[in-house]
């Protein structure tokens, strides 16, 4: 009982991360830069990988992707931990995956991104890595 909710916990705080990426990707200017005429040299500029492309627009689908990654990680181990539990006490790898996937991304986090994701991101690792030993025994 104590792994399902663990799981679904740290599910849940991942998928609200996620969320507010989302919502501050398309809604807010929260992820903007701050100086107008960057915005403006970003939707000037083209990528080498790809020439129509802008820097901009791929600014905006790749923080997109990183929330709907999270809410679709999130959903898929939510439905796991409230419907399907044995799944994953019957699988190493699906109990697992999100505690690499967690320690993966705190590795980024811990250069890359804002204080308050790391924090969530650490605490939804904690949960899934003390529910990964509790399923083990």
């Amino acid at each position: 009982m104590l792994a399902r909710i663990l799981i679904a916990f740290g599910a849940a705080l991942l998928g609200l991360l996620g969320s507010i990426h989302v919502i501050a990707t398309f809604f807010t200017n929260k992820l903007d830069p701050r100086d107008p005429a960057t915005i403006a040299a970003m939707k000037a500029t083209g990528l080498v990988l790809s020439g129509p492309t802008s820097l901009w627009n791929a600014w905006i689908g790749l923080n997109a992707s990183l929330g709907l990654s999270l809410l679709l990680f999130a959903t898929t181990y939510l439905l796991l931990a409230v419907g399907h539990v044995s799944l994953l006490r019957d699988s190493p790898a699906l109990t697992w995956l999100p505690v690499a996937g967690g320690a993966a991304h705190l590795a980024i986090a811990r250069r890359y991104w804002f204080r308050s994701p790391f924090i969530g991101v650490a605490i939804a690792t904690a949960c899934f890595l003390t529910a990964a030993f509790t399923l083990s025994l």
